[in-house]
């Protein structure tokens, strides 16, 4: 009975072994290419003066004329002045900007972020 029982288990190691053995390395298929149809995103510009910065949300505020927009700002986010970058921090309400951002979903998301200097007052005569 002993042997008969070693024999099985012979037998049954030696299927698996061999057929591990037989299929050697698993195809690799190379990975799906992205879909041709997927359209570049398009970036719309908006410009006026920061109203309001959060730092909690990483949002800004930017208003123009009567129109308000409130753009979230990620760590991919280009913030300049001129040839200078600046930080998140950096920004403060009365700023005057124009901002590049893409829709993602109901969020606008600023892409880019220039700083100009404000416009200066009128001289009095």
């Amino acid at each position: 009975m002993k042997k008969t029982i070693l024999l099985v288990v012979l037998l049954t190691l030696v299927a698996f072994v061999s057929g591990a053995i037989a299929q050697g390395k698993p195809a690799t298929t190379p990975a799906p290419a992205a879909p041709a149809s997927t359209k570049p995103v398009k970036l719309e510009k908006f410009s006026g003066e920061v109203k309001s910065v959060d730092g909690m949300a990483k949002s800004i505020v930017v208003a123009k004329a009567k129109e308000e927009k409130t753009f979230a700002v990620t760590t991919d986010t280009k913030i300049t002045k001129g040839k200078e970058a600046l930080k998140f921090d950096d920004l403060k309400a009365g700023m005057n900007v124009v901002i590049e951002h893409k829709k993602e979903m109901d969020k606008m998301i600023a892409v880019t972020i220039k700083v100009s200097a404000p416009k200066a007052a009128p001289k009095a005569k």
